[in-house]
């Protein structure tokens, strides 16, 4: 292979990445601090992608404009539905081991109605649009411009999250609860507002990542699920409730996929990731850059 070749490919399994770790960091967020694994944060993600489709293609507007608006209304829906279910089952179950169990089962019963209901609003067909697809030239190599921009903002979006957890009062609060809870609220800091506010912004993250999946790639009611085991193998990778671990794993990911598509059979990329997952289980079950 050409240099200009393994430069196409590893940008390949780079963009993808990006994407898996964005998604990874709104879940992790979720499970590291309230312990609520969101198995359908991957249909809050094809939620996301829905509302920029239909804003293009209806009113033509630029995809770039829903960004702002698909995190604001999926974080706006996260507030609500932890009101109406998690609140709830935090204050009824006896232990955090009960409130994991059932809020599992709140998340299954999420994910099939969402995506019942998508179905039913604008059926099964796969969608898409063009945007941005003229190729760009970079160092001897071509790429679709679309995929480019989705990379780079997936890794802004990303990195701005890291940074305000590092470097902010509420940052702060949020990783002290990811610590020990019971501490945290020895110290003063409310649970009862950063909770809700911290699954909203979970979700919120997976607007944006909708919204920019749908920039370069089609979509369809069926997309959610396997990027919330892509989320969760990611999250594994890097260690949960590591936001540094999350993003790095999600690039590395995405690389072994492409690599892995390239030199073996692309129908084994499920495959491939499954194989990464269980290893790290097996050998790294902290996670490979957990501290």
């Amino acid at each position: 292979m050409s240099i200009t070749a393994w430069m196409e490919l590893i940008a390949s399994g780079l963009i993808t990445g990006g994407i898996y770790a964005l998604v990874a960091l709104g879940l992790n967020l979720q499970y590291g601090l309230m312990r609520i694994l969101n198995i359908a944060h991957g249909e809050f993600l094809m939620v996301g992608a829905y509302l920029t489709w239909m804003v293009q293609t209806q009113f033509g507007l630029s995809p770039l404009l829903m960004l702002p608006v698909s995190f604001g209304v999926l974080m706006l829906l996260g507030l609500v539905i932890h009101w109406l279910c998690f609140r709830r089952l935090n204050a009824t179950s006896p232990t955090l081991d009960i409130f994991e169990a059932r809020g599992l089962m709140v998340a299954f019963g999420l994910m099939f109605l969402i995506q019942n209901m998508v179905s039913a609003i604008w059926g099964g067909e796969l969608r898409g649009y063009d945007f941005m697809t003229d190729p760009v030239a970079m160092g001897g190599a071509q790429f679709a411009g679309n995929k480019l921009l989705v990379f780079a903002m997936a890794l802004v979006f990303s990195l701005g999250l890291m940074i305000v957890l590092r470097k902010t009062l509420l940052g702060k609060g949020v990783r002290a609860l990811m610590q020990s809870q019971v501490g945290a609220q020895l110290v003063g800091i409310n649970t009862r507002t950063l909770h809700p506010l911290m699954f909203g912004i979970g979700l919120g993250l997976s607007g944006l990542a909708g919204c920019l999946l749908s920039m370069a790639y089609t979509i369809s009611p069926a997309m959610g699920e396997p990027y919330t085991v892509t989320a969760l193998i990611v999250i594994t990778l890097g260690g949960f409730g590591s936001m540094g671990g999350a993003l790095a794993g999600g690039l590395m990911l995405g690389v072994i996929e492409a690599l892995g598509m390239h030199f073996t059979n692309p129908s084994l990329k499920a495959l491939l990731s499954y194989v990464v997952f269980i290893g790290v289980l097996l050998f790294r079950p902290r996670g490979l850059f957990a501290k």
